[in-house]
């Protein structure tokens, strides 16, 4: 069920701030999707979701790879579920390397999942820009 960004029912933003493991789907450069479990951090009013990786993993390579072939957009998924409950979000993801950019996805990292990521030099953050938000019927309003 598709729900509207402006208004996502309060059950659904704190499904987003419970303690999940999440998955990432990411376009591969033959356009098979390439799913990995990660740590999702959602910021409704911003509309951005963050996924910390090395900057050297292969999900950061299918985005950097779908941005230069889709003219600057990866179209990206995470999605998470507990039992019958499952929420996604979709959107355009960039890789951010600034070092306030990676500082606050690892201060929303710690705040959603209550620990500090190891330190890694190659961090950097998968930025996505939320357009599209899907859950089950469970949080309709």
């Amino acid at each position: 069920m598709s729900l509207d960004l402006g208004d996502l029912p309060a059950p659904y933003l704190s499904f987003w701030r419970e303690r999940h493991v999440c998955t990432l789907t990411t376009p591969r450069p033959n356009g098979t999707p390439h799913v990995v479990p990660v740590g999702v951090t959602y910021d409704p009013e911003a509309r951005v979701a963050r996924v910390l990786a090395n900057r050297f993993s292969r999900k950061v390579a299918h985005v950097r790879a779908a941005t230069e072939r889709e003219g600057g957009t990866a179209r990206v998924a995470v999605c998470q579920f507990e039992g019958r409950h499952w929420a996604t979000l979709e959107g355009a993801a960039v890789i951010a390397a600034e070092p306030e950019r990676v500082a606050e996805g690892m201060r929303r990292y710690e705040e959603r999942y209550g620990r500090v990521p190891s330190p890694n030099p190659d961090r950097v953050v998968i930025e996505i820009r939320v357009d599209r938000a899907l859950g089950s019927r469970s949080f309709r309003t």
